[in-house]
Formats: C-alpha cells, structure tokens, sequence
C-alpha cells in the first residue's frame, strides 16, 4: 500500500513508502526536534541560524515542527495543510493533454500564485523565486536536481522506475527514462525527450504562427475582391448623388447670399434714416438754443445766500467751497444745511435762460429753487420741495433731482450747461451749451412764488474739486465745438 504524500518544502512533494521507508518523524518537543537539525548542520555552519529554524511554507519561525525523509523540515500544521489540500485534486494526464504553452505556476503560493522559476525532480513540485531559496541555502536540498519549470512533474514519472521520463523510443514510439534504455537499449534506439520536447513546442508555434498569417492575407484578399466587385452602377449611382448633394448646396449658398444682401440693403437704408433723423433732431435742438438763447439774461451771485465755506468773487461771477467756514452775519436768507448760492435776480413770470461753466468740476448742482425752500434744516431735495436742478456726482454720473431721481447719460461730459425756464409753461429745461444737446427737461411745473437761479458748488474734496462754477456771458450757438 502506497502512501503520496506532498511534502511542501516551498510545496515539494515526497512520495514515501509506507512500508519500505522510513515514515514521517514528528517530534513531540522543538527540542528533540532542534537537536536533529543540529547533527544535520555540520556541514553547513556558514549558514544563518535564521533560515534554520524557518518554516519553508509559512515562512516563519517553526511551530510544532516535524521532519521527513527526505530532508525537509516545516510546521507541523503547515504539512497537514498540504496534504489536505493537494488530496484529491491531482490526476494522471496523457502526453498529449500536457500543456506547452502554459505558464507554470508555484505550487506553494497561495493565491494568487506567482510564475515557477524551477521545477525539483526530488520534490515533485515547482518553485517561485522566493520559495525556491531553501534548494539554493539549505546544504541537504542543494543534492536536489533542478530542471526548467513544468507542470504534472509526477506525470512524467516512469511508473516502473519512478524516474524522470527524458528520452523517446523510436522502436516503441515511447517515451521512457534513462534507466529503461539502459536495461532495453539492444531494442531501443533513443533519444532526448528534451529535443522532442522543444521541436514538437516549436513546431506547434510556428504552425500557429503561419495559420494566423494566412487567415490574415486570406481576409485581406477577400476585402480586395469586394472592392475590385464593385460594379459600374454602384459608382454612378454614388456619382449621381455626389452630385445632386452639391448641387443643393450651390443652390442653399445662393440663396443665404441673396438673403444677405438684402439684410444688409435693409441695415444700410435703416441707418440713413437713422442718420436723418439725428440730424433733423440735431438741427431741432441747434434751433432749439438758439430760440432760448434769446432769453439770456445777466445773473450774478447773491453773497447774502452763500454758505460759509464758499467764496464768491469780486464780479460775483464765480464760486468755490475751501471747505472751511468764515466767519459772516447770519441771515435768514443764508444756506447751512448746504454749499449753496442762489442767484441775486428772481423771476415770477416769462422766460429765461442763463450759462454756467462746470469745466474742471468733480461735483456740482445747477438749476432753480423758489423763494421759500428751506435753508437750514434738511429739506425736501425735489420740485415737490421747490427744487428743480440736475447734478453730477464725483463718480461722473448725471441725474435729475425727481422722486425717485432720473439717471442722465449725456454723449459727452458736458463742458458749460445752459438753463432755460418758462414760468408760465411750466418748464426748465437743461442743455449742453457746447453741443445743443437737450440734458433734460422738467415739465408740468406749477410755479406760485419767485424762482431764483441755484447754485452747488459742491465740496472742495481737499483740493480735487477747486475749480469754480462761473456764470458766463451767453453767447450765439454757431455749431458744435
């Protein structure tokens, strides 16, 4: 009765005899066991005690440690382990089911498993780079005989001799082993297993190999004959509709060019019209200023209204803030709650029109007031408050005083702005003197009291807004400057 038992030194495998060999020795205690592997270490002092006392399947220090004949020493839970797993899954395959092209895999790595690098004709078993170093360390697995990776390595067994099946038997079209051509070598003309190995791996290569090429050039050969097929009415065919397909497209372009043209025909006569009409309103506001400006009139500053921080000049022509108060009479007419002055001339019916310079201004307020806004509290800044002024801020933004105020965008910063009122049609309307360009109006205006020309410098702003408002003497529009 025969006993195979796999014997994993890295997974070697050791078939053992159950009643002609020695059987398996487990020793009872590590130090029984220690002093076995000392009397097997004479010859082999130069090798760590490490690598010694290591488990060649766990890799770690010996737990439990048992031996085998043939000289491999592991865990004794670690054997027991193989045993049970390789129990049952091996079976005997013929020559021609061995595989040659598969890769040989270790036989003691879990998974996954990594490439063999050699294949032990004792152990019976193939060996990864790692679990292979005990056949390269360990003096008794040194006597080992390594051969080139291969799988079922106890299916090349000769079942007679229990030897490696290397050589083939031309006579009895066999493999055998070397110790059958030994005994039968009268009958037998042999030869190397190995050759017939290799020619019989090459040749099924190469025949693969040139199968694979002629499947290619027979597909390319085959595309080659479907396009030489191709028959005189397919081209015409695919010619005709060629040639209707670019024909439409001529025909689209044509017309999204026709299309084009006109838009821009349209574009072009909208802007004449467009063109005519800023100039008719261009020549309406020239008109315009010029009727207004028949309605100039002299305004001077009058001092008994200006707030402390303004300074007037001789003329009573300009004003500017210095941002500190003077020392003046008060009087009920002066401004407090504002940089404000008012013109000295009042006007309660009729119409007028008068210019003020704000070149060089930051800030400033121009317009007219009735007589009895209020001058020093806060008041109502509006025409419902008796205001009616337009402004520019220090950020270069125009509005008009209304409830809420009126954004103005006029075309240019104007340099000189013009004031035209007609009481009795309740209107003030503001122009760019320069330009003739309407700024705004106020209309539906209902005067009751004297209207009086307004005047707000604004701050002086540490210097950036020093520059002064000045009434100025009204001249003819001749055009634009």
């Amino acid at each position: 009765m025969t006993i195979r038992m796999r014997c994993s030194v890295l997974g070697a495998w050791a078939w053992v005899e159950q009643n002609h060999r020695t059987p398996l020795m487990i020793y009872g205690s590590k130090t029984s066991y220690f002093g076995n592997i000392l009397n097997n270490m004479s010859s082999t002092r130069d090798r760590s005690s490490e690598e010694t006392f290591m488990c060649s399947i766990c890799l770690e220090l010996f737990s439990e440690p048992v031996s085998t004949p043939c000289g491999h020493n592991f865990c004794k839970r670690c054997i027991r382990a193989g045993v049970r797993e390789k129990t049952g899954q091996k079976r005997t395959l013929s020559m021609d089911e061995m595989p040659y092209f598969t890769e040989v895999q270790c036989d003691v790595c879990s998974e996954p498993k990594l490439k063999a690098l050699k294949s032990c004709l004792v152990c019976l078993s193939s060996f990864c780079e790692t679990h292979l170093q005990p056949h390269l360390t360990v003096s008794g697995l040194k006597k080992h005989q390594l051969m080139e990776p291969v799988e079922n390595l106890e299916d090349r067994l000769c079942p007679e001799h229990q030897r490696l099946l290397e050589l083939f038997c031309h006579t009895d079209q066999k493999i055998v082993c070397m110790k059958c051509s030994v005994l039968d070598i009268s009958t037998m003309s042999c030869c190397l297993w190995r050759s017939v190995s290799r020619s019989r791996s090459s040749l099924l290569h190469t025949q693969a190999h040139t199968q694979h090429m002629v499947e290619q050039r027979r597909l390319k050969l085959e595309e080659i004959q479907r396009c030489l097929e191709l028959s005189d009415t397919e081209v015409h065919r695919e010619r005709a509709e060629g040639l209707q397909v670019f024909t439409a497209l001529m025909q689209s372009v044509q017309r999204r060019q026709e299309l084009f043209l006109e838009e821009l025909q349209e574009k072009q006569k909208l802007s004449h019209k467009r063109a005519q009409e800023l100039v008719q309103q261009l020549e309406q506001e020239i008109s315009e200023l010029k009727r207004v400006q028949e309605f100039a009139v002299d305004v001077t500053l009058d001092p008994d209204t200006a707030h402390p921080e303004l300074i007037l000049s001789e003329d009573l022509k300009q004003v500017h803030d210095t941002d500190e108060e003077q020392e003046l009479p008060d009087s009920p007419l002066r401004f407090t709650n504002e940089t404000v002055v008012l013109g000295k001339q009042s006007f309660s019916s009729g119409r007028f029109y008068f210019e003020v310079q704000v070149k060089g201004k930051t800030r400033w307020e121009l317009g007219v007031v009735k007589e009895s806004v209020e001058r020093k509290e806060s008041p109502d800044w509006s025409p419902e408050g008796g205001f009616w002024y337009i402004s520019m801020d220090d950020t270069d933004e125009y509005s008009a005083c209304t409830d809420p105020e009126t954004d103005l965008f006029p075309s240019a910063a104007p340099q000189k702005v013009g004031v035209f009122v007609d009481y009795d049609q309740g209107l003030v309307s503001f122009y760019d003197s320069d330009s003739a360009e309407l700024l705004f109006s106020f209309t539906g205006c209902c005067f009751t009291e004297k209207l009086f020309p307004y005047f707000n410098p604004g701050d002086n702003d540490e210097g950036l807004n020093s520059a002064p408002l000045v009434v100025t003497a009204v001249e003819t529009f001749t055009g634009a400057k």
